[in-house]
Order: structure tokens, then sequence, then C-alpha cells
């Protein structure tokens, strides 16, 4: 898989990201997010209808129709919501009002953004002369500045979802899923053009990004899957639509937000892939009234956790031939509370579960659980069989609390269920192994990968057994000796005190 950019590796996004930091102050980072991608958004969508505002000129045309701008999947900015405007009124003390007039401008005019983009930049609580001097910093961002890299504007929008994912902890993981997540689950299913793509709880829209620039990056085709997808969250899918309006993504998000279990707004939807990651251990989604729902094939899930509703959900969106990337927490694999351990149990025996991926801990911003990876298809190459691969020794700590899979890590993966699809995988210890039907019936459906992946081999050190034996017997007797001089000590200390043990 060509380099997804992971936030190990950015540079030019990095420096957006710290200079536009100095208008946080005291905000808190869920506001402040709203704020700062606002603003990147706006920019985006000014520099690309300056483009064809450029292009309509020289070609002598009305650079004012509408329908020259939007024929060409551009935002219509109207005269007093562009960025000279906005760019003008900088350091004037009304430039919060400016800004948001700008944005009620643009949603008047471009139906899609009806009630999406943020207005809150009057605000009273808003340093003025800080939000100038970052207008300021995004006027003078010079496209052709970063050679071919028209996505530029794109990249720093989802970069800076990761910073504000991190900082706002727990909370940031509802509508950000780590970029080295999403590009395994995309590298591993392989989405082509000419399909649909479906997410069910779709956050901030990543999952819908990574897609599109695979497609994009190996058939040469971008804009000809068809994305569906809906969130309960109304803030996060107003995130969404500016994440993928950015990219020039068209999707099918629903006209509102809302529950994808009460109000599933795809019904009739059988998508080719399915990528998601749902809520960990969900509780108190249903409430009985969906108790006889025709999604609950393979037994009605607990509502004490909706792991296996929202499995359910998208096995019950699969087209025939379709195929499903998920993560779900560690949980899911062994448990049999609830019913859960029957369910599983039926799906493997439907053999519908290719693979399993552990995934390292530390993946996800604000919590250290680590997660899963489920891959199911409806058609699998190796019937009978599934890919077991323990990537948990995997990844890299970016800070002190941060891992991420590299490049070459997730390209490995991959490779591992190609060989795995082509019949061609040979079992490694402590990795990888190909596991029938029959030896998970063995260990009672339970998926976790290390009890079939076994031990990884140690490589022979040289040193004959003997020899070892006697070096480590003697290692063992000096450690021996040292804890009883220690515990002499302690007595000696505590008699002195009038403690005898």
């Amino acid at each position: 898989m060509a380099n997804g950019n992971s936030t190990a590796t950015i540079g030019f996004e990095e420096q957006i990201w710290a200079a536009a930091d100095i208008l946080r102050g005291n905000m808190d980072a869920a506001e402040y997010k709203h704020v700062v991608l606002g603003l990147i958004f706006l920019k985006y969508i000014s520099d690309k209808f300056d483009e064809r505002y450029r292009e309509l000129e020289a070609a002598d045309d009305d650079v004012e129709d509408k329908d020259a701008y939007t024929e060409k999947n551009i935002f219509f900015v109207p005269p007093s919501a562009r960025w000279s405007v906005i760019a003008e009124a900088a350091h004037r003390e009304e430039i919060g009002t400016v800004i948001d007039d700008a944005m009620r401008a643009i949603e008047k005019e471009n139906k899609r953004l009806k009630d999406i983009l943020p207005k809150n930049y009057a605000r009273e609580d808003l340093d003025k002369r800080r939000l100038g001097n970052v207008v300021d910093l995004f006027t003078n961002i010079q496209m052709v500045e970063h050679g071919e890299n028209k996505d530029i504007l794109g990249s720093t929008y989802q970069y800076c979802l990761a910073q504000f994912a991190s900082r706002e902890g727990k909370r940031g993981g509802e509508y950000y899923t780590p970029s080295c997540m999403v590009r395994t689950l995309v590298a591993v299913l392989k989405p082509t053009a000419g399909h649909r793509i479906y997410d069910p709880c779709c956050g901030s829209g990543g999952m819908f990004v990574q897609s599109e620039r695979f497609v994009k990056e190996h058939s040469g085709d971008r804009g000809e899957v068809s994305i569906y997808g809906q969130d309960s969250n109304p803030t996060t899918r107003k995130l969404a639509i500016m994440n993928l309006a950015i990219r020039g993504i068209e999707a099918d998000l629903g006209s509102f937000n809302a529950d994808t279990f009460t109000n599933d707004l795809h019904p009739q939807l059988k998508a080719d892939y399915i990528l998601a990651n749902p809520p960990f251990n969900l509780s108190d989604w249903n409430d009985g009234s969906l108790n006889d729902d025709k999604r609950w094939k393979y037994g009605l899930p607990p509502a004490g956790n909706a792991n296996f509703a929202w499995l359910q959900h998208m096995i019950y969106h699969l087209a025939p031939n379709g195929k499903i990337g998920m993560v779900l927490a560690n949980g899911s694999l062994s448990s049999q509370s609830g019913g859960e351990g029957e369910i599983r149990r039926k799906i493997v025996e439907d053999d519908l579960v290719e693979g399993i991926i552990a995934m390292p801990s530390n993946l996800f911003y604000g919590v250290t659980i680590p997660a899963t990876l489920w891959f199911i298809s409806r058609n699998k190459k190796q019937k009978g069989k599934t890919l077991f691969v323990d990537a948990r020794k995997m990844g890299t700590l970016i800070d002190r609390v941060h891992r991420e899979l590299s490049d070459e890590e997730i390209e490995k993966i991959a490779a591992t269920f190609e060989e795995f699809d082509d019949g061609t995988l040979e079992d490694v210890k402590g990795y990888c192994a190909a596991v029938t039907t029959e030896d998970i019936a063995k260990q009672d459906f339970i998926l976790t990968p290390g009890r079939y992946v076994g031990i990884e081999e140690q490589e022979d050190d040289g040193e004959p057994f003997e020899e070892k034996m006697t070096r480590l017997a003697g290692e063992l007797s000096e450690m021996f000796q040292r804890s009883h001089e220690l515990e002499d000590e302690i007595r000696k200390r505590l008699g002195a005190i009038g403690y005898d043990i």
C-alpha cells in the first residue's frame, strides 16, 4: 500500500497545527476543534472557488454563474464570503462576525452544507487578535509551494482531527479512528472502483477518506465508489460532511443524524465493503423494541453489550460477495455471556469469519485497551478456514502513550491475507495461522489469535544445553543468596524498633 501519511511523518501539517494552536487560549479542545477545522474548510472551498473563477475568467465566461461551479462539484462562494473579504478584515474587531456571516452565506448558496458549518467566531471568549493571526496564517498558504500535492488542506484537516482526538482523550475516540488502524482495514479489504462502501457509525469519515485514497492509488479512478453512512452524533456528522467535502468525496450520510439500530437510514442497502469502528461494549442500546428485528439472524444480542448487534447489522447489509472489516473490543473474541458465545459460534459455522487480527495496545486516543480487527466475507476463497494474525508486538510508540503501525507492518499484514486467500500461506509461530472450522470448534469457538498462532520460536543462541543450565542455576543460586541477605536485614531493622518476625 502506498504511504498513508502517518502522523509520525507529517511535516507541513504539524506547522499548521502549531501555528493555529495560538488561537486556543483557555478554550476546551472540543470547542476549539470546530474553530480551526471550520477555518480550514472555509479556506479550502475558497481556494477551489478561486481556481475555477480564474478558469472562467480566462475563458471569458460568466464568473458569477453558480452552475459553472456546481457542475464541477465546487461549492459556490458568494462575494461577501470570499476569502479576500475575510483576509481584509483579519485585524478588525468584527472579524468573528465577518466569518460567521460568510459561513451563513455559503450555507445559503449550497444546500449540501445547510446547518453544517460552525458559526461561533463572534463569541466573546474567542480572542479576535489571535483569530486574525490565524486568518493571516491561512491567507499565506500557497498550494504551489507544496509541489503537486493539491490535497494539502485535506491532509491538514485529517491531521488536526487526530490532534484534537488526542487532546480530548476518550471522547476523541468517538469520532476519530487512528489512521494506521483504518489503513490496515483498507489494505486488507482492498476496495475497488464501482462498488458500494458503507460505515454505519462513520464518525468523522476517516474510513471513507482512506477507501477513496486506496481506490485512486490502485485504479486511477476517483469518485467511482458509492459511499453510504450515518452517525448518531450531530456534531460528529458535521465533521464527517466537511471532511468528505474537503476531499471532493460525495457521500450519502442521510439527511440527519440518527441511531443506527432504531433508525437505519439505509434499510435496503447491500454494500460491497463495510468498514466500521463501532462504540465498544455499548450498553442500553435496546429497550426491548428491537427484540424481533430481522437483523438478528444469529441470535438476539444482549441489551448490555451491542458488539454483536453491530456485527449482525453489518452482516445484514452485506452484498452476496461483500466483505466487512471492523474494529471490536477483545471481549468479543471469547465472551460467553448474554448468548454472545452462541452468536459467535453460528457466525463461524456459517463460514463468514475470514480473519481475525489481534492489534497492539495504545493505538487509540485516551484508552490503552487493545482491540481486534474482524474480517467477514460472504464468499471466502478459503472455505472452512479462518486466518488468525497476532500483531500485538507490532507498532512503535510515537510518544509516551500512543503507538502506530508503520506502512511496512501494514503491508506485511495485507500480504499475509493475500497469501491466505491464494492458498500459499505457511503458518508462522507467534504470528499467523490458517485454522479449520473444526479446530476452532475444539476451542469452543473462541477466536483469540494467541490460541492458534502459538508462541514465537526462539532462535538457538548456540549455547549447549548443559552449559546453559549450569549457568542459569548459578545465577538463580546468587539471587536466592541475595534474597536471604535482604530478608535478614529487614528482620534486624524491624527488631530495632520493637517488631520481631
